[in-house]
C-alpha cells in the first residue's frame, strides 16, 4: 500500500493470490473462522464455538477471529496514526530508535530485526504498556529490563492515544478468548488469571514491510514460533502471511474484512503439553516497491509470571510439545521474552546488554 492509499483502512479484503516462498498448500486449504460472539449466545451456539475452537487450537493453531466486537472506528483510528508515523521523515522516526531504549521499545529500522539470525526488511516500532523503567536490583531477574516507557513521536500525540487504547482493547478481547478457549478443552477458564494479574507483558508492533529487499531474499519475516499465550494480528489488504501446514507446506493466509488472524504461542503449547498446537508461520515481502502494514498484539502474562502445567481431561494423553534445543523454553515467562529480544535487536542487546549477550 502506497502513502497515497492511506484512506484504504487495514481491515479491506485481498485477494488470496499472493507471493508464495518455497511450497505452499492447495486452494482447498483455509483458516477455521471463530466467531466470538457465539460466548454470549445460547449453550447450543457456545457449545459450537468450543468445537471449533477445539479443532483450530488443536489442529491449526490459527484461526480468523470474528464476533470481537472491535469497531471499525477503532481500527482506523489506529490505522490511519499509524500510516501518520511512516509518512514522517525517516530522521524523525529515527529519533525515538530503539538504540535509545534497554527496554527495547522504540523505531526499529529496515532490516535492523532479526529473525532466525537472519535480517527482516520490515521497519517497526514496538511499544508496550506505559510503565516506569524497571532496573533489575541485585539478586532480580533480568529480565526486568523489558519494563519501561515508551517512545512517542512528538510530532504525532494522536499515536500515542489510539495505540495505548489499542493495547486495553485487545487485552479484553483477548481475555474472552483465552477463557472460552480452555473451556474448550475441558479446564477451567480462570486457570491462568493470576498470570495477567497487575502487570502482564502487554505489547505490539506497527509493521512496515517495504518491498522487496534488494537482495532479493524475501524475507520480511522469517519463519518463527511466538513465545507467549496468544497473537491478535491486524493486517491490511496485501498478501504476505503465510501459515506452516502439518505436512511442511506454506498456507497463504488472505485476511477476512473486520477479522484478526489469531495464533497460539509456544507457552500454551508447553503448558499442554503439545495439546494445543503453536505454529510456525511467517511473512514474505510484497512484491517490487509495494507496501504491506500490520498490527500484532501480543497477550503475554506477567514477566514474573511462572506459567504451570494445565489440568484439563486430556492432559495425560497429549501427544508432547515439540522441543528445540536451540530455543529452550522456560516456564518463568520472562526469560523467553528476553531471550527472544535479545536475539532479535542485536544493536541494542550489544549497547546495553553485553553482559547478558555473553
Amino acid at each position: 500500500m502506497s502513502q497515497q492509499q492511506h484512506s484504504s483502512h487495514i481491515s479491506s479484503p485481498i485477494s488470496t493470490d499472493g507471493p508464495t516462498n518455497g511450497p505452499t498448500a492447495g486452494p482447498t486449504d483455509a483458516l477455521p473462522v471463530i466467531d466470538l460472539s457465539a460466548a454470549s449466545g445460547t449453550p447450543a451456539q457456545r457449545a459450537e464455538l468450543h468445537a471449533r475452537l477445539l479443532h483450530a487450537a488443536t489442529e491449526v493453531g490459527f484461526f480468523h477471529l470474528v464476533g470481537h466486537g472491535v469497531t471499525e472506528a477503532e481500527t482506523a483510528e489506529l490505522t490511519d496514526a499509524m500510516h501518520a508515523f511512516f509518512a514522517l521523515p525517516e530522521a524523525e522516526r529515527l529519533a525515538i530508535s530503539n538504540l535509545n531504549s534497554p527496554h527495547f521499545r522504540g523505531y526499529t529500522r529496515i532490516g535492523d530485526e532479526r529473525t532466525g539470525g537472519r535480517s527482516d526488511w520490515r521497519d517497526q516500532l514496538d511499544v508496550g504498556t506505559e510503565l516506569p523503567e524497571h532496573r533489575p536490583a541485585p539478586g532480580e531477574p533480568d529480565y526486568w529490563w523489558l519494563e519501561g516507557p515508551n517512545q512517542w513521536p512528538a510530532q504525532l500525540p494522536e499515536l500515542r492515544a489510539a495505540t495505548l487504547s489499542w493495547i486495553e482493547r485487545l487485552s479484553e478481547v483477548a481475555e474472552r478468548l483465552l477463557h472460552e478457549l480452555l473451556t474448550a478443552i475441558g479446564a477451567k477458564a480462570e486457570f491462568y488469571d493470576p498470570a495477567f494479574a497487575e502487570r502482564p507483558h502487554l505489547r505490539l508492533k506497527l509493521v512496515r514491510y517495504p518491498g522487496t529487499a534488494p537482495d532479493g531474499t524475501g524475507q520480511g519475516v522469517g519463519a518463527h514460533k511466538d513465545y507467549g499465550f496468544l497473537t491478535l494480528l491486524l493486517t491490511d489488504g496485501v498478501p504476505g502471511l503465510q501459515v506452516e501446514m502439518p505436512n511442511g507446506s506454506f498456507l497463504d493466509v488472505p485476511p477476512m474484512p473486520g477479522a484478526f488472524v489469531v495464533n497460539l504461542g509456544e507457552l500454551l503449547e508447553v503448558a499442554t503439553d503439545g495439546y494445543l498446537k503453536a505454529t510456525n508461520h511467517r511473512v514474505v515481502s510484497p512484491p517490487g516497491g509495494r507496501e504491506r502494514y500490520s498490527v500484532p498484539f501480543f497477550y503475554n502474562p506477567r514477566l514474573d509470571a511462572h506459567i504451570e502445567p494445565l489440568d484439563f481431561p486430556h492432559a495425560h494423553h497429549a501427544p508432547g510439545a515439540t522441543e528445540d534445543p536451540a530455543n529452550p523454553l522456560y516456564a518463568e515467562f520472562g526469560f523467553n521474552e528476553l531471550k527472544g529480544y535479545l536475539r532479535a535487536h542485536p544493536e541494542v542487546a550489544r549497547r546495553y546488554h553485553s553482559e547478558l549477550v555473553r
